[in-house]
């Protein structure tokens, strides 16, 4: 509020005195404090908080009309929930800062330099090709059996021969089935193990080397 409506507010609470006026310095030091406040655009004073202030912002004045303190209004109902809102956010994004920085914290000390971060993705992705290529000869191998089997089928005169050889191939269906689910499974843990290290490879160049963080981050080959 300017000086103007401080003038309006000490001359509403009969503060101003006559020119060379002054209160004894006893009187001063008791006199007590003023509350106005601004009831549609009109200074409302008191000597305590007048009853048309309640629920609005006042202002505390001492008799020579200086500000003492000022009370803001209290907030709505729309106000505290909005400022309970926006406490919650604040709350939750300094918990997601601080979780980064322990992230990243880690990530230092987990790698060297982004050559270790590059060696051991490289060896953890080799060890999982080679298991996958297992699985894979193994089901290879499955249907390569299979085969033979309905073959041999093919050939055998014994109905009892080819009942036997029956449930063999109904049960290297089921191991195959099982052998590909295996490998599926393996398929998708390397490649949440890559999309992790290129996760880490990114983080690690943007905290290692600022000047990166303009340039377009080259993708890692797979």
């Amino acid at each position: 509020m300017g000086s103007r409506r401080l003038a309006d507010f000490a001359l509403a609470a009969g503060l101003i005195l006559p020119l060379g006026w002054a209160l004894p310095a006893a009187a001063q030091v008791t006199a007590k404090s003023i509350y106005c406040c601004e009831v549609g655009g009109q200074p409302i004073c008191g000597d305590v908080l007048p009853p048309a202030c309640y629920g609005r912002g006042y202002r505390e004045l001492s008799p020579q009309g200086t500000i003492r303190r000022e009370v803001q209004a209290p907030l709505s109902a729309d106000e505290v929930a909005r400022r309970e809102d926006e406490l919650r956010r604040r709350r939750l994004a300094d918990a997601e800062a601080l979780k980064q920085q322990r992230i990243d914290r880690a990530l230092l000390e987990t790698y060297r330099s982004l050559d270790d971060l590059d060696a051991r993705r490289g060896r953890a992705l080799a060890e999982l090709d080679h298991s996958i290529e297992t699985l894979r000869q193994r089901e290879a191998d499955l249907i390569q059996r299979q085969r033979d089997l309905i073959r041999e089928s093919s050939l055998s005169d014994s109905r009892q021969g080819r009942q036997d050889i029956a449930e063999d191939i109904r049960s290297l269906d089921s191991e195959i089935v099982a052998q590909r689910t295996v490998i599926d499974v393996k398929q998708r843990e390397r490649e949440a193990v890559r999309s992790r290290f290129e996760e880490d490879r990114r983080r690690y160049v943007e905290l290692t080397q600022p000047s990166s963080r303009s340039a377009t981050p080259q993708p890692m080959r797979r």
